[in-house]
């Protein structure tokens, strides 16, 4: 995990520096910022983390086999030594993110010199540069959000994973949109939009499994050649064009069990690539307990040396405290407990809502108490990449409000529109609580190939059944004993409650400290001030305030309220589903 940032086609009095410090929490161990890198008006800069190749992986990085390239990269890849024995590449760094550098090499330089045919005749009408850059990107098996410039070939790409694990933003602004800003978080570009004057200007996240390219002007200037919306690369629930770490023809025609429990095991596995201590987040709850277990048992299967690190975040005796004391006790971490109080969550609200950059409600709420345990583990151990269970409720189906899905279709469609917009929700808190505090977060349920292979099973099957949901991931660890069975039946906890209690949820916690902060008229007038996912409570109108505090006119990064489907509710907490029950059992 690190901080990318670059601008280009700037005028030259453009404060920088202050727009560049404001990421300096993705990459605490160094710094490197370099203006006039490679042709005039242009800027790079990277704050890094150091996980993998402690001497040769800093950015801006540049290889002598290409010194025409440059790259900044936020990622791991987690194929890079399978890249580089499949290719025949000579990496130059221990550097997992080389591989980008020689894979874009390969199919535009290689593959297309003297006019050769594209890499991939399946993708031909794309036209050349459109089907190498697919083939080039589509070989990654890993998280990244990249910022890669061609000197010979006059070129700018930026690129996201699959699932948009990886964050990136970019800005386009002055006249013909011909500056162009790139910054891992939004919060490193705002500021900047004072440069434009009366020129138009915008910000917005590049999509998920996308990339966008930009031709750079004889003058330094930008020009965005690829689709406004960014040119799709991959499609969820696409078979990987890379070859998988498990090959397809190894897994079992008849035991789909078995297959789950192979890709999922291959998924947390592939993701121990590290030179730094990992750890875990550990709810309680199904999977972040799954994810935890398969580390625990994978890390002393590949002989890493320390005792994996466990942590939980409660209030008091909540009831995922208590779960994941149980887990840990099975599994054998070196357990951590983080207990908050009302304090801490008013003392911490302000700061979670600035790094998070959304006012969305079920996101604010489910990001205080990973704030904190994030606060926690860099303070008080020395584990820094975090492996969790984020990704599994949209895969596998193990929101609640599943259970009223009207047809299996209507449950499949509903996973696949929650996974292609995981990245403003999940997948944005689960990055910007973590990274607040220089941590590496690992999400190994939104494997490609694991993914891919799961949403490939009958829709009937991955339907919650007999009111469990989530029923086929449970069933395919069932009698494995991996983790305890009163785990690996647990019921569906609502966040809120998991971490408070059935008495008084987080939630409530928060409404009563904003209460005093939003006063009646001005909810009155919400819809006036804000017309775009108008807050209808005093939560949500305190956490839109800040926001836009931070972020003024940028609500757009939030197109509407995370809120359940198939249900009447007016709040988006799972406890106000009627079917929803707080028992220690199903």
């Amino acid at each position: 995990m690190c901080g990318i940032w670059a601008l280009f086609g700037y005028e030259e009095d453009v404060p920088r520096d202050g727009a560049f410090g404001k990421i300096k929490h993705r990459g605490p161990d160094a710094w490197r910022m370099e203006s006039e890198h490679m042709f005039h008006r242009s800027c790079l800069g990277f704050h890094r983390l150091i996980i993998v190749d402690t001497i040769y992986g800093m950015q801006p990085l540049k290889i002598h086999k290409y010194p025409h390239l440059t790259l900044l990269c936020n990622g791991e890849i987690y194929n890079c030594q399978r890249v580089e024995k499949e290719f025949g590449f000579d990496y130059e760094t221990r550097c997992d993110v080389e591989a980008v550098m020689h894979l874009y090499a390969h199919f535009f330089e290689e593959n297309l010199a003297n006019g050769g045919e594209p890499a991939s005749k399946k993708l031909k009408k794309d036209g050349e540069s459109e089907v190498s850059f697919k083939e080039c990107i589509g070989r990654l098996d890993g998280v990244f959000a990249f910022c890669l410039i061609d000197m010979k070939r006059k070129k700018v790409y930026l690129g996201r994973d699959a699932f948009g694990v990886r964050p990136i933003f970019r800005l386009r602004g002055g006249k013909d949109n011909s500056v162009l800003g790139v910054c891992s978080e939004a919060k490193g570009l705002v500021g900047m939009s004072s440069i434009f004057g009366d020129e138009p200007w915008s910000i917005n996240p590049v999509k998920p499994g996308c990339y966008e390219e930009y031709n750079i002007r004889s003058d330094g200037t930008m020009k965005l050649v690829s689709d406004p919306d960014g040119c799709k690369y991959y499609r969820i629930g696409d078979v990987p064009l890379y070859k998988t770490l498990v090959p397809y023809d190894e897994l079992s025609s008849s035991d789909i069990y078995a297959n789950i429990r192979t890709l999922l095991t291959a998924a947390v596995k592939k993701r121990l690539m590290s030179n730094r201590r990992i750890g875990c987040f550990l709810s309680g709850g199904l999977d972040s307990s799954l994810i935890s277990a398969l580390l625990v048992k994978l890390a002393k299967e590949e002989g890493i040396s320390y005792k994996v690190q466990s942590f939980s975040i409660g209030m008091g005796e909540s009831p995922d405290i208590v779960a994941a004391r149980e887990v840990a006790k099975h599994i054998g971490s070196e357990h951590h407990e983080v207990n908050f109080t009302e304090k801490d969550i008013a003392d911490a609200l302000d700061d979670v809502i600035y790094h998070l950059e959304t006012a969305d409600i079920t996101t604010v709420r489910a990001s205080v108490g990973m704030y904190l345990v994030s606060k926690y583990v860099l303070k008080n151990t020395d584990s820094t990449v975090i492996l969790s269970g984020e990704g599994a409720d949209e895969v596998a189906q193990g929101y609640i409000y599943f259970r009223n899905a009207p047809s299996a279709e209507d449950g499949h469609k509903e996973s696949y529109r929650l996974l292609q917009d995981l990245y403003m929700y999940d997948v944005l808190r689960a990055d910007r609580t973590t990274s607040a505090f220089s941590l590496e977060l690992r999400v190994p349920f939104l494997d490609h190939q694991f993914t891919q292979y799961y949403l490939s099973l009958p829709a009937k099957l991955r339907q919650p059944k007999d009111g469990v949901e989530k029923y086929l991931l449970r069933k395919a660890f069932d009698g494995t004993g991996l983790i305890p069975d009163s785990i690996l039946w647990r019921h569906k906890e609502a966040f809120s409650d998991g971490v408070a209690s059935q008495k008084k949820s987080l939630f409530t916690v928060i409404q009563d400290i904003v209460e005093s902060k939003v006063t009646d008229k001005a909810l009155e007038n919400a819809c006036k001030k804000y017309p775009h996912c108008t807050p209808k409570t005093k939560e949500s109108y305190y956490y839109r305030m800040k926001f836009e505090e931070n972020y003024p006119g940028q609500s757009h990064w939030m197109p509407y309220f995370w809120m359940p489907k198939w249900t009447n509710v007016s709040d988006p907490s799972a406890r106000f589903i009627s079917h929803y029950a707080a028992k220690d059992k199903i």
